[in-house]
């Protein structure tokens, strides 16, 4: 399948109280301490189903903190070969632009958008 779900990711007010909620829930190796986010998100926990970087069963995921004057969202990222050119596609395609592309510190380039139904999708740039 092109362009493959790689990442899953869940932005809450408290993300530490959910994470933990997660982690009780289902067993998952999530931090108790979080790592500095970016793109606007203050803090964030990152998701390893299994324990492994990359995992041998499942995908990655991360719990993050919300900026000011939002709520909050649950999406998955779909791997893309160049993130600005797969936001101008989805953009004739009805969709909106919501965030990006931005560069995560010592990470990918991501962005954000709601499809025409409205649900948050997020891109991830891969090598």
């Amino acid at each position: 399948m092109p362009n493959p779900v790689v990442h899953f990711e869940i932005m809450s007010k408290n993300p530490q109280d959910l994470s933990a909620f997660y982690r009780d829930a289902f067993g998952w190796e999530i931090p108790e301490q979080s790592i500095p986010g970016g793109a606007g998100v203050p803090n964030y926990y990152l998701v390893a189903p299994d324990g492994k970087q990359p995992p041998k069963s499942g995908i990655n995921g991360g719990f993050g903190g919300t900026p000011d004057g939002y709520e909050g969202h649950v999406t998955f990222y779909v791997a893309v070969d160049d993130v600005a050119t797969a936001l101008e596609n989805i953009e004739k395609l009805g969709g909106t632009r919501m965030m990006g592309p931005d560069q995560v510190p010592n990470g990918p380039v991501i962005a954000l958008f709601a499809d025409p139904q409205g649900h948050t999708i997020g891109l991830v740039q891969t090598p």
